[in-house]
């Protein structure tokens, strides 16, 4: 069963390039609604917290200091189907893969360095903005 809630991250490349408004309009106009936003930098111990499922992978150290190199912005949004429209509004990982139109394609410079996470569903969703966002800050 799908919700109509999703998490977003900007990150530290797209935040750096000067990409936020560029995302976010496009996030809007792809009809989701932004119900919750946050703009920080993420410490080494955040970062490695919420990418702890990746602990075990090759690229585990150099996300986390990837992901803590910078301010991000994180965001709930709201959509019927959210999740899985989020995930085709962003396009696939690799931004030389993703389709024409999507923000990866859009505002992506690599695999590594692709401007925007998504929740991969209903329920990471949940827990990831649950851990940048407590019940108060969410409406």
């Amino acid at each position: 069963m799908s919700t109509n809630r999703t998490f977003t991250m900007i990150k530290p490349d797209a935040v750096a390039n000067g990409h936020i408004g560029n995302i976010l309009n496009d996030i809007n106009t792809a009809g989701f609604k932004i119900i919750g936003l946050k703009y920080m930098k993420l410490s080494k111990e955040q970062a490695h917290a919420f990418y702890a499922v990746h602990s075990e992978r090759g690229f585990f150290n150099d996300l986390v200091s990837f992901m803590s190199s910078g301010p991000i912005v994180a965001a709930i949004l709201e959509k019927d189907n959210a999740v899985e429209d989020f995930r085709k509004l962003i396009g696939a990982t690799n931004p030389a893969e993703a389709a024409e139109g999507t923000i990866r394609k859009k505002y992506a410079k690599s695999i590594d360095a692709n401007a925007v996470h998504g929740s991969d569903s209903d329920e990471n969703a949940q827990i990831e903005g649950n851990f940048f966002f407590s019940q108060f800050e969410r409406f």
